[in-house]
């Protein structure tokens, strides 16, 4: 029985030795000594303040970008054991003994180190020789600008992993046997490589569809394959859709859903958000909002928060103060009570909704709910005064009716306090106005207009609150005029001094809001996308027009005492190199298309369809990572290039080759390119060597030594002043 068993069992195994080499320098170069120094280099500052709040779980938004790269980051933190207890007060404070700084930088380290591997392997699969490829690998290996961009909790390293694996496993998939098991992993992998890319920083999706671009050629060309049947050529077309589009649309929707599950406490970024949304999450408004009553009813007390988070988030808000009877444009005032809107939970933000027909203020038993359609007054809480709007002008907006809470000066301009509930995303036409849930215009009864935030501040004499007026140019749907009630309970009080104090009682009936998964998606993917950062200038930002040639720098650390500094900048040699292949690629393709156009094909189509894609590759991964930022109005630096100058990198061994192969034809032209390509090699490892104290930190150099390193005269150098005692 034991017969059809062959012993020994012996598995075979290929081992590419030069691989192996490039993947243990990769590892060396970036990952050894990335504890020094112990101390917080450059936007280290940035993002551990998030790796400290993943660590205790508190909900923030980085508009910057999805928080895949965050979560990353945050893991290595994990895995060191960091406890999130660190101050991240600026640029070179030094890391207190709790922070595992070697593992706070593993994982960048790693993905850097691996990025010397795949673009020996990219250009291998993009058809051209192991000795290109090598070449490629030693150009990555020894790039300055990537090395410390690695060595450091930074993501750039990361998205530009990503960007490499995926198209990497997308072309393995499509030059292996496409019906085979492994062939489908590949695929899967470009597919969930792309949603990598994309979920570290939104400059990914370039890529992302540079790639579908590719994917679609192919699949086009094998639309066309007569050997295949139609449902093969079905199959493979349902196949990529479903690896490289819903795959990374899922892994998107599941990088969100671990975000949103990881940080379920109320954090500092909470009022950017709905009231639903921070009902959601423990402590903050939940605490504040937990067991009010679910059902808007006559005589409720409510705070109604502006749905609009421009400029600030704010709620509905009234003072005992007047507006001016004349303001300094000359133009008049009512001079009744400021209504306003305030960035701060306060007790007069307290409104009562009261029936315009009835006089009690208190809610009924049983409550009337209050529904759409429905007409209400609302009285402020703590002055009495109803929300009132007229034919007058608003103090910084004149094109829209002034707010005001009305006092009856007997100056014939009677009371217009009569306002109609719009719920905007009612499901039923009767529907019952919701607290947190439902979103409702008010709309002036007498004139039309719709309550809204202007979003400009007031003057000093309305203490720089925000403005609102009542708008009758109504352009349909509008977040500036949708209010919410956050802060809810059933009023009780008919006395004044009895309702103050009950304005400032905590809710106790018991309601459940639940705010699904999709719908906290959706709101902080809007959010991500809309919410405007505030730009300021820097001393190392610069535009991309620099970056091609290096003519800037960063100083990301300099020690507190001595010289010893690190610089993120690239590797001139490299650059130039990169920068060159790029313009001969160019001469090179436009030389070849008008050649082929007068039907002279110079080399084989093979040739010609390998060089075509190694450019669609190199030189469109440079573009689609580069020429975005000419069209960016955002504060940018030079590690915003590293992704693009990686690939064209790529593109140097590859024009070598070519020109080696196709264009040099006599030894005596391939022993000239032989010298120079040595010649080139070389000069790019003395580069290297010459900025690697820049590169690493140490060892230290002198004042002249590092003066000598100002190879541009745009590069920032620091230099301590060393004050010189007796002798």
């Amino acid at each position: 029985m034991w017969s059809p068993i062959k012993l020994p069992l012996v598995i075979k195994a290929e081992i590419n030795l030069i691989l192996v080499l490039v993947t243990a320098l990769g590892l060396w170069t970036r990952l050894h000594g990335i504890q020094f120094p112990k101390a917080v280099v450059f936007d280290e500052v940035y993002y551990g303040q998030f790796v400290s709040l993943y660590m205790k779980q508190v909900f923030f938004i980085d508009e910057s970008g999805p928080p895949l790269g965050h979560m990353i980051l945050a893991l290595g933190a994990y895995l060191g054991g960091f406890d999130g207890n660190f101050i991240w007060k600026g640029i070179g404070a030094e890391y207190s003994s709790n922070v595992p700084v070697w593992s706070l930088r593993l994982l960048p380290a790693l993905a850097g180190s691996l990025c010397v591997p795949l673009g020996y392997l990219l250009v291998v699969e993009l058809g051209f020789s192991h000795l290109a490829a090598l070449a490629a690998a030693f150009l990555l290996l020894l790039e300055n600008s990537l090395i410390v961009q690695s060595r450091f909790m930074l993501l750039e390293s990361v998205l530009t992993f990503f960007l490499l694996l995926a198209f990497f496993s997308y072309l393995r998939f499509h030059n292996t046997h496409q019906s085979s098991p492994s062939s489908l992993a590949w695929l899967m992998l470009a597919g969930g490589s792309c949603a990598g890319a994309v979920g570290v920083k939104y400059m990914g999706l370039f890529s992302y569809l540079l790639l579908l671009g590719v994917a679609s050629v192919h699949t086009w060309k094998l639309i066309g394959e007569r050997t295949l049947s139609h449902g093969a050529v079905l199959a493979q077309a349902v196949l990529r859709f479903a690896c490289l589009v819903l795959l990374p649309a899922l892994l998107y929707l599941g990088i969100f859903f671990v975000h949103l599950s990881l940080l379920h406490r109320s954090g500092p970024h909470d009022q950017m958000m709905s009231s639903a949304f921070q009902a959601s999450l423990e402590g903050g408004l939940s605490r504040i909002t937990q067991g009010q009553p679910l059902e808007v009813a006559y005589g409720s007390q409510v705070t109604l928060r502006s749905l609009s988070s421009k400029p600030i988030p704010c709620w509905l808000h009234s003072h005992k103060a007047n507006y001016p009877v004349r303001y300094e444009s000359g133009r008049g005032s009512s001079h009744q009570q400021q209504v306003t809107c305030y960035p701060f939970k306060d007790v007069n933000n307290w409104w009562i909704l009261k029936d315009p027909g009835r006089q009690e203020l208190v809610v009924s038993t049983p409550p009337r709910p209050v529904r759409h359609g429905d007409i209400i007054q609302l009285l402020h809480g703590m002055t009495s005064r109803f929300l009132n709007t007229h034919d007058v002008a608003a103090p910084v907006s004149p094109h829209a009716q002034e707010v005001s809470g009305y006092i009856d000066f007997n100056v014939s301009m009677p009371a217009q306090n009569l306002w109609r509930v719009d719920i905007t995303n009612r499901e039923a036409e009767r529907e019952v106005w919701k607290t947190i849930l439902s979103e409702v215009r008010l709309v002036h009864v007498n004139t039309s207009a719709v309550l809204k935030l202007s979003g400009s501040a007031l003057p000093d004499w309305g203490f720089r609150q925000l403005e609102v007026v009542g708008d009758k140019i109504n352009k349909g749907y509008q977040s500036n005029g949708g209010w919410n009630v956050e802060e809810h309970r059933y009023g009780t009080s008919e006395e004044q001094k009895e309702r103050e104090l009950e304005l400032h009682s905590p809710t106790h009936i018991d309601t459940n809001r639940d705010i699904t998964f999709m719908a906290k998606f959706l709101e902080l993917q809007w959010k991500m996308l809309t919410v405007k950062q505030e730009e300021t200038e820097h001393k190392y930002s610069s535009s991309p027009l620099e970056w091609i040639t290096m003519d800037t720098n960063i100083v990301y650390w300099l020690h507190s005492s001595s010289n010893a500094q690190i610089h993120l900048v690239g590797n001139l040699v490299n650059c130039s190199l990169a920068n060159l292949s790029l313009g001969v690629y160019i001469v090179l393709l436009l030389s070849y298309l008008l050649r082929r156009r007068r039907r002279i094909e110079d080399i084989p189509a093979d040739a010609w369809e390998r060089l075509v894609q190694a450019g669609v590759v190199c030189a469109g991964g440079w573009a689609v990572n580069y020429l975005p930022f000419l069209l960016m109005e955002k504060t940018l630096f030079l590690y915003h290039y590293l992704p693009a100058l990686t690939f064209l990198i790529l593109l140097v061994p590859v024009v070598v080759e070519h020109l080696h192969t196709h264009l040099l034809s006599s030894p005596s032209q391939q022993r000239a390119l032989h010298v120079l390509t040595v010649a080139g090699l070389c000069s790019v490892f003395l580069s290297y060597r010459t900025f690697s104290p820049l590169t690493y930190g140490q060892p230290e150099l002198d004042a002249e030594q590092l003066v000598a390193l100002r190879w541009r005269d745009s590069w920032d150098i620091l230099l301590h002043k060393r004050k010189h005692g007796p002798s």
